[in-house]
């Protein structure tokens, strides 16, 4: 029930004492009549304002009060604040049993709603205070402090889209429901790292939630064609939706609060945010670390695997510029812009990656019509050399490997050569040896048949003669024995 109680202090005439008993019989019919549990009091200013004798109102809203809860109804009561007390007037936050504080604040042309509780009888509370927002779905509070760490882990690992990426990773990829931070100057690269990433999930079949800070979608996804990244099929079929917002059109709030709504309307495994420096800038660095510890705690909560991109500025100490999101993250990216040769090129390190081994390597992070892809840079005893002069040392290096070869192939050919000449002498020498060995085997068999010979005609000689002849071919004479006749 809505009831207006009108009060028009010119319309009133006050003589002698009065009471408000005329209020406390419309409130028991009306809570009466439809069996109310809450009464909603807005505003007790009106009475103030309407009714000159704050002293009578003063009894009268203490009996009110105590009139409430013999009612047993809950009653919320809402007030101005004053300037040295909570309420103008100084009692309400003393008869009651829960004080509430709300306060509105600009900040760089921002305006910020604010909730503390100042006390509330018989139960523990929060008594920092906190940022809320009014919406469609009415009011909403995350308070930081009530936020547990006792999310479930995934030991699932998700593949970066870049192969060369995940070898420095392990060869996995990222945890599931880890938190990623990818920070760069400008033109290092970031959203286009970020596009793979979101790229490779939707191939995956996963839902993927792009927060673009900086970027309209359609101009994002035009400007990836340029390296061969293409979105709009995964757009077109639903695995991929875009929410685009300057990060001037709200508060920190109510940024943080539409971006919980996104995610649990699309419920996504993968959600980007590009960049989050520009939210950043909206609050101080409470409010900002507020906003990021609650966005990453609600989706880790959800087991959402999260990509920061992170504009930092040259010249500029990196444990400074993100000293405020870096302790935040599971695993942290730095690309970083060199200059050497009147060119600029860019690398890639991998500062931290909680949980898994990962390289320590520097990475050269090449952008393409053909997409990303990182190489080894080279090391030389000037330090490390990318880009030019990279390919020109590898070019070095090629020619010197080439020329090396040709040299080995040569000195092979030489040596093919000096054993084919051997090989040739060798076989002149066989032939030479053998030849002389077949003409001393024909001189011992001409010397043999030579010795049969001459043996043969000694023994018919000696046949001829009657003459013993001894096996070697000399004649032998018998000698005589005895006397001789």
């Amino acid at each position: 029930m809505l009831e207006y109680v009108f009060i028009e202090r010119s319309e009133i005439t006050e003589t002698g004492d009065y009471d408000l008993e005329g209020l406390f019989v419309r409130l028991n019919h009306a809570i009466d009549s439809i069996g109310a549990k809450r009464v909603v009091l807005d505003t007790l200013e009106a009475l103030f304002a309407g009714l000159p004798n704050e002293a009578i109102l003063r009894a009268e809203l203490r009996r009110l009060f105590r009139w409430l809860k013999e009612k047993g109804v809950t009653a919320v009561i809402t007030a101005e604040r004053g300037r040295e007390q909570l309420t103008r007037h100084g009692l309400e936050e003393y008869v009651s049993d829960c004080v509430i504080l709300l306060d509105h604040r600009v900040t760089d042309q921002i305006a910020t709603r604010h909730m503390r509780v100042v006390k509330y009888r018989g139960a523990l509370h929060g008594t920092n205070e906190f940022p809320f927002l009014i919406g469609n779905e009415g009011l909403s509070v995350l308070p930081i402090t009530s936020l547990g760490l006792n999310h479930k882990v995934s030991i699932e690992r998700i593949p970066t889209g870049i192969p060369r990426l995940d070898a420095m990773l392990g060869g996995k990829g990222f945890f599931r429901g880890s938190s990623i931070l990818l920070t760069g100057t400008p033109g290092t690269g970031k959203s286009c790292l970020a596009a793979c990433f979101a790229q490779a999930a939707a191939r995956r079949g996963e839902r993927v939630l792009y927060f673009s800070f900086e970027e309209s979608p359609n101009q994002t996804i035009r400007n990836l064609h340029s390296i061969g990244v293409r979105l709009e099929p995964f757009v077109d079929c639903g695995l991929l939706r875009f929410h685009a917002a300057r990060p001037s059109f709200c508060g920190l709030e109510m940024h943080l609060a539409t971006m919980f709504k996104e995610i649990a309307t699309f419920q996504p495994q993968v959600v980007i945010v590009d960049p989050i420096t520009s939210l950043l800038e909206a609050g101080s660095d409470s409010e900002t670390r507020g906003m990021v510890t609650r966005l990453i705690d609600y989706l880790k909560g959800g087991q959402v695997t999260s990509l920061f991109t992170s504009l930092t500025q040259g010249g500029h100490a990196l444990q400074q510029s993100e000293i405020a999101m870096s302790s935040l993250m599971d695993s942290w990216l730095l690309l970083q812009d060199v200059e050497g040769n009147g060119e600029r090129n860019r690398l890639l390190y991998v500062l931290k990656a909680r949980g898994m081994a990962h390289s320590n390597q520097v990475r050269e992070f090449l952008i393409s019509d053909r997409g990303i892809d990182l190489v080894d840079a080279y090391i030389g005893p000037s330090g490390v050399l990318t880009g030019a002069s990279r390919v020109a040392q590898a070019a070095r290096e090629k020619a010197e490997a080439l020329a090396s070869l040709q040299e080995a192939a040569r000195r092979k050919r030489e040596l093919a050569r000096k054993h084919a000449t051997l090989e040739q002498q060798i076989a002149r020498l066989r032939s030479e040896y053998e030849t002389e060995e077949m003409e001393l085997r024909r001189m011992d068999e001409q010397a043999g048949t030579r010795t049969r010979v001459l043996t043969a005609e000694r023994t018919e000689l000696a046949r001829l003669r009657h003459a013993d002849v001894s096996a070697n071919g000399h004649r032998q004479t018998r000698g005589r024995l005895g006397k001789q006749r």
